[in-house]
This record gives structure tokens, sequence and C-alpha cells, in this order.
């Protein structure tokens, strides 16, 4: 038998035993590469293209907006000492945009301010750069958050895309998977606030897809440092916490020897936070300094308008007025344990991939409709895992993102950015309703089509409202309560759905798949 022939044998003896599940051969004979990188190339046209517009507190003294923020962070981690950065001082002012993230925040700071420093030394300069905004200074700190995206998130997205796919039985076709990726990285949520409202939340939602890739891949030890240096960029990544610890917890019993298997867990975990933390875990003033900076509890169980519970219930009950802010800490810790419970006792008790992927979305909704100290933004954490599931849960997917835009309409009204809003809106619906996509194989009854376009009916009256109408001077916020009303409505239709939905994953689970754990 000649070579080509041994190897056409190899190829069919690989495919009948299993072994095409291996990724780099999945890779080679998909062609996924390509896709990937075309519409990689797309997606940052597309966030070039919005950050072409204004941005949060654009030309608006004294404090302007998260734009000066993140510039006022370069400007402290490069003039101050490591010490310094999260302490009141002459220099350091906590009350004009003190630094109230995690280490890795301050670090990425430091190292984007010396790209910045390097072409621009006045944008950075201590104390004498306030609300600089220069065209070069604004150039430099867009290609910041783009260079961030293609550094961290497009890299991820492509790992977890290798290895969601190259795992399944049915890969699906071609088509499927480049829309699959094309629904993660055209994310118009996470485009229109990272490249528009200016933020850098492709790093933390990086890591995090990153450490999903790993848990999906049986790698646990590469997902607890990867998710503990999200934990470490931003501290609302603890969203995600509860779906990772009883994925892991309900893995670990099922081992031989479970104690071993949680102490190198916890071991990795604690290793990566003490590099990360170093600089402060010298002295327990540093430390709890840090620490307080990271929970703004002050600030009160909400601000803006964010359609959560809180929010939207405030219209009828002053929160802030019964309760004090300890009682609503309480109140909100109970009610956010209490929603994502169940969740992770289906997880402990039957972990699997997919309940993963559920239990991370069941997860970041319970936090966002019920924790302390949303924001608006807050939503882009529940949207993730969403659109992991995209392939599983289309209609899903679309529906939330759409209401996740919706809610995030006076937010993105009032920095302007209405046009790419709208504009990224309609190329997010075009995409939804690509024919290649994986068609949602549920019935369509008559009650849903009825819900679907009468929230969606309700949702274009409101924009069109916003637009072109002043709210009476008695309830100058009315159309900002409906527009939280209508969302939060939604949201909690979809999270019932969701934790429905992973435990009905025990009808489907079986021995094998538990043994592979």
């Amino acid at each position: 038998m000649d070579k080509s022939s041994k190897k056409k044998v190899k190829i069919s003896n690989q495919e009948e035993n299993g072994e095409s599940d291996d990724a780099w051969w999945w890779l080679v004979h998909k062609g996924i590469t390509a896709s990937f990188l075309c519409i990689a190339l797309f997606s940052l046209l597309v966030r070039v293209a919005v950050s072409l517009h204004p941005y949060s507190g654009a030309a608006t003294p004294p404090k302007f907006g998260d734009f000066e923020a993140q510039r006022h962070w370069m400007e402290i981690t490069l003039n101050l000492p490591v010490k310094e950065w999260y302490r009141n001082t002459t220099l350091n002012d906590l009350s004009y945009w003190g630094l109230d993230y995690p280490p890795l925040t301050a670090y990425q700071s430091y190292v984007h301010g010396l790209f910045v420093r390097f072409f621009s030394p006045e944008s950075v300069a201590l104390t004498t750069s306030r609300g600089h905004e220069s065209y070069l200074g604004k150039l430099l700190m867009r290609w910041t958050v783009l260079s961030s995206d293609a550094l961290v998130f497009f890299p991820a997205v492509f790992y977890f895309i290798v290895v969601y796919y190259s795992g399944r039985k049915q890969s699906g076709s071609m088509g499927g998977i480049a829309w699959h990726i094309a629904i993660i990285l055209l994310n118009p949520c996470l485009i229109l606030i990272d490249h528009g409202h200016f933020q850098y939340n492709c790093i933390s939602l990086g890591l995090t897809v990153g450490a999903i890739s790993a848990i999906l891949s049986d790698k646990d030890l590469l997902a607890c440092v990867l998710y503990s240096l999200a934990l470490n960029h931003k501290q609302m990544s603890a969203y995600f916490a509860p779906a990772f610890f009883s994925h892991l917890l309900g893995k670990c019993i099922r081992r031989r020897y479970p104690l071993l298997e949680v102490f190198k867990l916890g071991l990795v975990v604690s290793v990566t936070f003490l590099v990360v933390w170093w600089p402060y875990v010298h002295s327990m003033e540093a430390f709890f300094g840090v620490l307080s900076r990271l929970a703004p509890f002050e600030r009160g169980i909400y601000e803006d308008y964010v359609a959560n519970f809180w929010c939207t219930t405030s219209v009828l009950v002053k929160w802030k007025r019964l309760f004090s802010t300890p009682q609503l800490k309480v109140l909100s810790l109970g009610a956010t344990i209490s929603t994502f419970l169940p969740s992770m006792i289906k997880q402990i008790w039957d972990p699997s991939k997919k309940g993963f992927l559920y239990g991370l979305l069941n997860s970041a909704l319970s936090f966002y409709l019920f924790s302390f100290q949303v924001h608006e933004k807050s939503i882009l954490l529940p949207l993730l895992p969403a659109s992991l599931l995209a392939s599983e849960e289309p209609f899903l997917y679309t529906w939330m993102t759409l209401y996740a835009l919706f809610s995030m309409f006076p937010l993105l009204h009032r920095d302007k950015l209405v046009l790419p809003y709208l504009a990224i809106s309609t190329l997010f619906i075009l995409l939804s309703v690509a024919p290649n996509r994986r068609q949602d194989t549920r019935d369509t009854n008559a009650f849903r089509s009825f819900v679907t376009i009468f929230s969606l009916l309700c949702s274009l009256i409101i924009h069109v409202v916003y637009l072109s109408m002043n709210p009476p001077q008695r309830y100058p916020f009315l159309f900002e309560a409906l527009i939280m009303l209508l969302c939060f409505s939604q949201f909690t239709f979809l999270a019932m759905y969701t934790n429905a939905k992973q435990w009905m994953l025990l009808k489907h689970s079986n021995y094998k798949e538990k043994k592979l754990l």
C-alpha cells in the first residue's frame, strides 16, 4: 500500500474512532482559520467606524466621563509609585476618577499609558493633563481599545470556536460556524460600549471566554488562571463565579481524590491572586485600601437607569428611603443568592459542559437583576454566555441582545451615539436573520408570535417618542422608566427560561459524559 493510501486509511480510522475531535485536525480540514480572519477584519472595521463618533463625557467639564477616567488612570499609574495608585494624596485625588478596579486594570493602564506617552507625553502628564482631548490623544486612546480587542478578545473567541465545534459529534456546516463567529465578534453592545462610550470590557470578557474554552477542553487549571485574571481586571467578572465554582466542584467530587483536586484548583487561584496583588499584600492597610475602592457601597444600590429589579421597582417602592445601605446590601445579597442557587445545585449534582454554559448565563443574569450597584453596561456579562450559546439558542440571543441594546439607549443617547446605535442595531438584525445560521427548530405558536410582535412594537414606539418628544415636567424620567420596565420584564422571562432549560438537561445526561468529566 502506498503512502497516500495509508494516509487516507489513517484519516478514515480517525473519523471512525472519534479521533477527528482533535482540534488541529478539525482546523485543517474545516478551513475555519481563513473564515475567522475575514470576519475578524470586518469586525475591526466596524469598531473603527464606531470609534469615529463621540465618547462618554466628550467636552463636558469638570469631570468629563469614562474616557477621561481611563486616561486619568494612565496618568496616575505612569507618574506615581505603585503603592500610591489607590491612595488619596495631593497628587492623586480619589474623588476625581480614582482607580476603582482591581490591580490588573491598573497594570493595563500603565502599559497603555507607556504607549500613549511615547507619542503624546502631554496627554498623560501629571495634573496638567486633566480633561486632555487633543486629536492625537483621542486617536491613541481609541487605538489602545482596538488593540486590546485584537490581542485578547479575538484570540479567545477563536479558541472557543475551535474547542466548541471540534468537540462535537456534529460540528455543523461551515456557514453555521462562520455565523456563530460573526455573532460573537460583532456583539453590538460590546462594540458600542468599548469603542463608542469608551471602556476596556473586551479584556475581562476575553479572559473569561478563554477560561470558558479551557473548561470545555478539560484544562481546568488553565481555566482557573484565566478566570482569576478576569476577576482581577474587573470585579464584575464575579457574576460568573457561581457557575465556575459549581461546575468545577461537581467535577472534583466525581474524581478519585476529590480533596486533592479541590486543593490543586485552590492553589492555582491563590497563586494567581498573589502575583497580581503582590505590591499590596505586604501591608494590611494597603490591601484593605485597595479592597475598599472595589466596593463603593456609598453610591447606592443602583446608578442612573438600569433594567434590574431595584431600579425598575423603585418607581413604586422607594428602596433608598425605606432601607439603609447595610439593609439593602443584605436584601440584594439574599435575592442574588436565591436566584443563582438552583443553577449551582444542578451543576454540582450533574455537571455537563452545556449545563456550564447555561449556568454562566443564569448566574450573570441573577447578578444583573438583583445585585448591589449594577450599571447599564453590566448587561454585557450575561450577554457573553448568551452569545456562546447562540448556535443552540439563536432566538434567545437575538431577543436578549435587542433588549440589551434598548436598555442602554438612554446612556448612548446621552453620549451622542444614536447614529452608530441605529447602524449597528441594523447590522445585528440583518446578521441574526442570515440564511446560513442554524434555524430554531421549535414550532412558533401564536402566543409567542403575538408577544414578540407586541414587545418589538412597544420598543419601536418608545424609541420614536424618546427622540421626538419631551417628557412631562412632573415626570422628567418617564421615558427612561418605561424603557427599564419593558427591558426588565424581558430579562426576567429569559432568566426563567434559561434556568428551566438548564434543569431540563438532566433528562439528556448520560453515563458516558459523566465518565469523560
